[in-house]
C-alpha cells in the first residue's frame, strides 16, 4: 500500500495514500482498534451540516474569506451527496468528548477543500483546525451535531414509518368495528368488545406515542454551538452561535437555536435522555402490539385462533408446514434493544463532570440505533403483517358464545352474586350459560335471551 505523510502537533504520521483523512483521524485509528461499531454516518452527515453552516456564518462575521467558505461549503456538499462515505473509519469507542469524529470531519473536508483550491488555480489553502473548525470546539460541535442527527432521524425517518403503521391499524379498525368478540383481562375470559374496538386501542397507542416523540424531540433542537470548549464562547464572535443555528435551520428546514445556557449543554444530556424515553414509551406500545397479535393469532388448532396474518415463510426446520409469526417476534426483539438502549443512555448522561460529560459518542450511536431498528420495525410489521390482519370469524363467534362472562349483563337483574353463581354452575357441569341460567329458576328463557344480548354489551350507553 501507498503512504503519504501528514503531520500534526504531535509530529508525522503514514496515511494511506487513497485516503483524504489526515494525521489526527489516522491516529484514532490506530489507537481505538475496540468493537466494529463505526460512528454512524448519521452524525457524519449532522456534523458536516454543521461545518458548512459554520463556514457561511463566518464568512458572513468577516472571520472566513469568500474562497475558503465557498471551497469549504463546495466539499461539505459533496459530503452530504454521499460521495466520501468511505473517509469516515472512526469507532465509537474513542474519547468521550468525539474529538477525532469532529476532526476526522474537519481533515476530510480541508482534504477536498484543498483539492478544490487547486484544481482551480487558488494558493489558498484551508486549515482542518484554523479555517473548517473556525470558532468551535469539539466540546460544542459533537454535542449539536448529537442533536441534529437525532432530529432529522426522528422526525424524517421514524415518525413517517409510524405514521404508516398507524393508519394500517386505524383502517383495520374502521373495517372490523361490527365484528363481535369475547374480551380478555388477565389472560382470562372478560366481556365483549368488537374487533375493531380492540386494534382501536393500539392505533390510539401509536398515536399518543407519536404526540410524545414530537413533544419531546423539540427539547433538542436547542444547539450547543457557540460554546466552545467551556461554555464560554472563547474564540468565537458574540453572534456564532445564533448564526450558525440560523443556517442550520435553514439547511435542515428545521426550528434550530442556540442554547441560551451553554454551561448546560456541553455538560447535560438530559435532552437526548428524554427523547429516547418517549422511544421507549413506542418501544414499549410495540411489544404490547406485537403480543396481541401473536396470541390471537395463535394455533392454527390448539391456539385462540381469533384472527390470521399472512404466512411469509417457512416456521420451522422439523415441523413440514409451520407458520411462526416472526415479525412479531422481531418487533419484540428490537424492543428489548431499545430498552437495553435506554438504561445505557440515562447511565451515559449521568455522567457530566464539570465543564463536559465525555460519553456523547455511545449516546448518539444508542440513539441512533434505537431510532432506526423502530422505525424499520414498525414498517416490516405494517408490511408483512398489519396489513394481512383479518377475522376468523368462525372462532371469533364461537369463542363469544362460550364465553362464562356473557353472564356479567345479569348483574342489573339478579345480583352479582346470583349472576356468579350460574357462571360457576355453568363451568363445574359444562354447560351453556343459557342452560344453566333457566335451570337456576331466576330468569326464563326469554328473560335471559332479551338480557344477555352481546350486541348491547358492546356500546353499554347507546341507545
Amino acid at each position: 500500500m501507498d503512504y503519504r505523510i501528514e503531520k500534526d502537533t504531535m509530529g508525522e504520521i503514514k496515511v494511506p495514500a487513497n485516503k483524504i483523512w489526515g494525521a489526527q483521524t489516522q491516529r484514532s485509528k490506530e489507537n481505538f482498534q475496540i468493537g466494529t461499531e463505526q460512528m454512524p454516518i448519521e452524525l457524519v452527515q449532522a456534523m458536516t451540516i454543521l461545518k458548512k453552516s459554520a463556514a457561511i456564518a463566518n464568512n458572513k462575521l468577516g472571520k472566513l474569506s469568500d474562497i475558503k467558505a465557498n471551497a469549504i461549503v463546495q466539499a461539505a456538499d459533496e459530503i452530504l451527496n454521499g460521495q466520501w462515505d468511505d473517509q469516515f473509519p472512526l469507532v465509537v469507542w474513542q474519547t468521550g468528548s468525539g474529538t477525532q469524529s469532529n476532526m476526522n470531519v474537519n481533515e476530510v473536508i480541508a482534504h477536498r477543500a484543498n483539492q478544490l483550491l487547486e484544481d482551480a488555480g487558488e494558493a489558498d489553502r484551508i486549515h482542518p483546525n484554523d479555517d473548517v473548525n473556525k470558532s468551535q470546539s469539539s466540546n460544542d460541535t459533537f454535542p449539536t451535531a448529537l442533536h441534529i442527527a437525532a432530529v432529522l432521524k426522528v422526525e424524517d425517518y421514524l415518525l413517517p414509518r409510524l405514521r404508516l403503521l398507524k393508519a394500517t391499524l386505524e383502517d383495520k379498525a374502521a373495517q372490523f368495528k361490527d365484528i363481535i368478540k369475547i374480551g380478555r383481562t388477565h389472560l382470562q375470559d372478560a366481556t365483549p368488545l368488537t374487533l375493531g374496538q380492540e386494534i382501536s386501542g393500539w392505533a390510539a397507542m401509536l398515536s399518543k406515542s407519536e404526540h410524545m416523540i414530537i413533544q419531546n424531540i423539540d427539547y433538542m433542537k436547542e444547539l450547543a454551538i457557540g460554546g466552545t470548549a467551556v461554555g464560554t464562547g472563547i474564540n468565537a464572535h458574540p453572534e456564532f452561535g445564533d448564526r450558525v443555528a440560523e443556517e442550520i435551520s435553514e439547511l435542515t428546514g428545521k426550528q434550530f437555536t442556540s442554547a441560551t445556557n451553554k454551561f448546560h449543554a456541553l455538560t447535560s444530556h438530559d435532552e437526548a435522555v428524554v427523547a429516547h424515553g418517549a422511544l421507549k414509551a413506542l418501544a414499549a406500545d410495540l411489544m404490547k402490539i406485537a403480543n396481541d397479535v401473536r396470541w390471537l393469532a395463535s394455533g392454527p388448532r390448539s391456539g385462540i385462533g381469533e384472527i390470521t396474518i399472512p404466512e411469509n415463510e417457512p416456521g420451522s426446520s422439523i415441523m413440514p408446514g409451520k407458520v411462526n409469526p416472526t415479525q412479531s417476534e422481531a418487533m419484540t426483539m428490537v424492543v428489548t434493544q431499545v430498552v437495553g438502549n435506554d438504561a445505557t443512555i440515562a447511565f451515559a448522561a449521568s455522567q457530566g463532570n464539570f465543564e463536559l460529560n465525555v460519553f456523547k459518542p455511545v449516546i448518539i450511536y444508542n440513539f441512533l440505533q434505537s431510532t432506526r431498528l423502530l422505525a424499520d420495525t414498525m414498517k416490516s410489521f405494517n408490511d408483512h403483517c398489519a396489513v394481512g390482519i383479518e377475522p376468523n370469524k368462525e372462532v371469533l363467534d364461537h369463542n363469544l358464545q362460550n364465553s362464562l362472562m356473557l353472564v356479567t349483563a345479569l348483574n342489573p337483574y339478579i345480583g352479582y352474586e346470583n349472576a356468579a353463581k350460574i357462571a360457576k354452575q355453568a363451568h363445574k357441569e359444562g354447560t351453556t350459560l343459557k342452560a344453566a341460567a333457566i335451570a337456576s329458576g331466576l330468569l326464563t328463557e326469554e328473560q335471559f335471551d332479551e338480557y344477555v344480548d352481546p350486541a348491547t354489551m358492546i356500546y353499554p350507553n347507546v341507545k
